[in-house]
């Protein structure tokens, strides 16, 4: 009977801690416990630590209260300016009630991230790709609003969103590259504009004060020397002082070059109706004329001597001027007045300085005069 009393209390004591011990509960610090009994709400949150709950009555659901991080997957769209692109981001977010989080939505991590890939699609569809691009902090502003809002019923609060990656297409990244060239293209040019306009301002000072003192030039010649010279070199570069150029411009401008003097022909007294009568020919008239002409010596008669008794030089012929021969009995007004041989014989019809015809040469014969037919 002792024995049977012994176990029927050990058996109940044994009961009795297989019941505690399933109705005993720890929550962790991290975590809280929702307690549902029969089905329904029960009293508060549990706080962390150790707490007892009915067992095969009441059950103890654990919600996480530390941040999640939850990835979005990349969506794509049409920006505002019409640019296809695919953005993908992630949501920093925390539960602060967890009753609602179990209570009012099945699944508060599927639903946060329906709602962000949502929020995303439409912020994509309101931005131009500038924005994308660069401006990120407001359309993370943006996104997080739009997140938030549905989410406080829910017992979540998103603490941030970050946009991570804009994928672009090749050709608009290529096109976005060659706009980035051009720009820093312009931006050098205008600095080295810039550069060249300060240093010609430089220069100018420096050659100002370099004109006041011409000793300094030559100063600055020697250091260029000695710098060239300093290197290993062969060859030697020695820069040659523009003033020595305008010096020996000058120099070459003050001397006058010499003319030829042109031969003056002698002066002779003209009495009306008169006709003038020419010097004679000499070597040294025939030398002035050949000279001035751009003849060589070798066509003047060095002896002068006229064998023909035409009163010019023998040698004069080689000029390729035909010589007539003068009938020696004629008048004396019938030679060339130059004295050449080759003037006009006076004529009836008025050849020569006082007649009204045309010139005709010396030693030609004159056509007789054809008769006249008389007419009816």
């Amino acid at each position: 009977m002792v024995q049977e009393l012994v176990v029927a209390i050990t058996a109940a004591f044994s009961a009795s801690v297989v019941y505690v011990a399933a109705g005993a509960k720890v929550v962790k610090q991290y975590e809280r416990g929702v307690v549902f009994r029969l089905g329904r709400l029960a009293g508060e949150v549990r706080s962390p630590g150790f707490t007892m709950v009915v067992p095969f009555v009441d059950r103890l659901r654990k919600v996480n209260m530390q941040i999640v991080t939850l990835p979005i997957p990349a969506q794509e769209g049409i920006t505002r300016d019409n640019v296809t692109v695919r953005v993908d981001a992630v949501v920093y977010f925390r539960v602060v009630d967890a009753a609602n989080a179990i209570v009012q939505v099945e699944d508060y991590r599927f639903a946060v991230s329906q709602m962000a890939q949502t929020s995303l699609r439409s912020i994509i569809g309101k931005s131009d790709l500038d924005d994308l691009l660069s401006n990120r902090e407001k359309l993370n502003q943006g996104l997080e609003l739009m997140i938030d809002s549905p989410a406080i019923g829910w017992g979540v609060q998103i603490d941030r969103v970050e946009i991570k990656d804009v994928s672009l297409p090749e050709t608009m990244k290529r096109s976005m590259a060659r706009q980035a060239e051009a720009d820093r293209e312009r931006r050098a040019r205008i600095i080295n504009a810039d550069a060249e306009l300060q240093a010609s301002k430089k220069l100018a000072q420096a050659a100002e004060v370099m004109s006041e003192q011409p000793a300094a030039l030559q100063l600055r010649l020697l250091q260029t020397v000695v710098a060239v010279a300093a290197e290993k070199n062969s060859t030697l570069v020695l820069p040659f002082p523009v003033e020595l150029l305008r010096f020996l411009e000058r120099a070459q401008a003050g001397q006058q070059p010499v003319q030829p003097q042109q031969a003056t022909p002698p002066s002779v007294d003209r009495q009306p109706g008169v006709d003038p009568v020419e010097p004679p020919v000499t070597p040294e008239r025939l030398g002035r004329t050949l000279g001035a002409l751009g003849l060589p010596e070798a066509f003047a008669d060095t002896d002068g001597l006229d064998t023909d008794g035409l009163g010019i030089p023998d040698t004069f012929g080689i000029l390729g001027e035909p010589r007539v021969p003068l009938d020696p009995e004629g008048p004396e007004g019938s030679r060339s007045p130059d004295g050449f041989g080759n003037g006009t014989v006076p004529s009836g019809n008025g050849a020569g300085p006082s007649g009204n015809g045309a010139a005709r040469p010396s030693g030609t014969a004159e056509e007789p005069a054809q008769p006249e037919t008389p007419t009816s």
